[in-house]
C-alpha cells in the first residue's frame, strides 16, 4: 500500500532568502554560475531520455527549493506541466514569485494529490540532506508518484571528488550534509523498486580548463566528477 508519509529533507526556511547568494559563493570556485550547472544537468537529462526514446510531459521536481531547475524542465525538456515539491514553504514562496507560469504548481509533500502521477521525477542535490535512515522511504515516495514506465533522473554531489567537498564546506546548508556514494544511491534506488538504466558522472573540469570538457563524455563512466547522476525507470506491468 502506498504511504502518505514523506520523510522530507529538513526545512530550508531559514536559508531560503539567502539560498541564491550562498550557492553562488560555493560554486564560484568552479568559475561557473549556478545557472550553468542547472542548465547542463537538464541538457544531459534530455540527451539521455532521448536515447531511450522517452519524452516526458509531466515532471515532478523533488526538493525543488527556490525553483532553479523548473525553467529548464519547461524549456529544455518541454514539459507541459511541472510540480515543484519541497517541505520549505519559504522556498516555495520565493519560487512562485520568480516563476509565474500556468504550467507550474508548487506544493509541500503532504499536499501532493494522489490522483496525480508524473511521468518524470527530477531530483538534484537533495538526498544528502535527508537523514540516512529516511532515504529509502523518500525514494519510495517518489516511486509511488510516478506512472508505470516513468523515469527518475537523480543527481547528487559526489563524495569521491575533493572539489565537491570543498565547495560544500563553503555553503552553510551543505557543511554538515552526509553525502551518498553512487553505489549507495544505486542500491537504495533499486530497493525502492526502480530499475537503474544509466549511471554516470559529470562536471570534471572548472571553467579555467573548459577546453578539456570535450573529454567528459568519455570520462563519465568514471565516478570522479563533481556530481553523478542516475537514470532509473519504474517497471511497467510488472516487467523490469
Amino acid at each position: 500500500m502506498a504511504s502518505n508519509h514523506q520523510p522530507a529533507p529538513p526545512s530550508f526556511d531559514s536559508y531560503a532568502a539567502e539560498y541564491e547568494a550562498a550557492l553562488a559563493k560555493g560554486v564560484s570556485l568552479s568559475g561557473e554560475s549556478s545557472d550553468f550547472f542547472a542548465s547542463t544537468r537538464i541538457e544531459i537529462t534530455r540527451h539521455t531520455l532521448r536515447r531511450i526514446g522517452f519524452t516526458p510531459t509531466f515532471a515532478m521536481d523533488f526538493g525543488c527549493g527556490i525553483g532553479n531547475s523548473v525553467p529548464y524542465l519547461l524549456e529544455t525538456l518541454q514539459c507541459q506541466r511541472v510540480i515543484g515539491v519541497d517541505p520549505s514553504q519559504a522556498s516555495l514562496q520565493i519560487a512562485a514569485q520568480k516563476l509565474t507560469d500556468e504550467r507550474v504548481q508548487w506544493c509541500v509533500p503532504e499536499d501532493w494529490r494522489w490522483d496525480d502521477r508524473a511521468d518524470l521525477a527530477f531530483c538534484n542535490g537533495v538526498f544528502h540532506h535527508i537523514p540516512p535512515d529516511h532515504r529509502l522511504d523518500a525514494f519510495r515516495w517518489i516511486h509511488e508518484r510516478l506512472v508505470e514506465g516513468g523515469c527518475f533522473a537523480y543527481w547528487e554531489n559526489n563524495p569521491w571528488n575533493p572539489g565537491t567537498r570543498w565547495v560544500m564546506s563553503r555553503i552553510p546548508f551543505d557543511r554538515d550534509a552526509i553525502c551518498l556514494s553512487i553505489l549507495e544511491s544505486k542500491r537504495l534506488i533499486e530497493q525502492a523498486g526502480f530499475r537503474v538504466r544509466v549511471s554516470r558522472s559529470a562536471f570534471y573540469f572548472p571553467r579555467i580548463l573548459k577546453g578539456l570538457r570535450v573529454l567528459e563524455p568519455w570520462l563519465s563512466r568514471f565516478p570522479l566528477g563533481a556530481q553523478y547522476w542516475i537514470l532509473a525507470t519504474k517497471p511497467s506491468n510488472g516487467r523490469p
